[in-house]
């Protein structure tokens, strides 16, 4: 299994930032592997969801382009202290992960 989603959420006045590492190895099925000298399979996020009190904040998709522990920023209004964040992806494998945070301030 992989490690856990780090999420940290601050609101500060009407709106809230937020900051998310999907723990991944994310590999582009390019590299070859230093031993073997095969080309190591791809392994990435294809797709993520980030929702706050139950309703998607943001969706979308990754490929092979994006780097190990991709990170995501992003800002949204209407959220507050105490709200409940649930970050999670599915990968190439068909692999799932999804953990919790909430919006706390600054």
């Amino acid at each position: 299994m992989s490690e856990p989603i780090k999420i940290r959420a601050t609101v500060q006045g009407d709106i809230t930032d937020i900051r998310i590492l999907l723990q991944h190895p994310m590999e582009t099925g390019q590299r070859k592997d230093p031993v073997s000298g095969k080309l190591v399979p791809a392994h990435f996020i294809q797709t993520f969801l980030v929702t706050a009190n139950g309703k998607p904040l943001i969706e979308g998709q990754t490929n092979t382009a994006v780097s190990k522990n991709p990170m995501l920023a992003f800002k949204a209004r209407g959220l507050k202290a105490g709200d409940k964040l649930v970050v999670s992806w599915i990968d190439s494998r068909g692999e799932r992960r999804s953990d919790e945070g909430v919006v706390g301030t600054s």
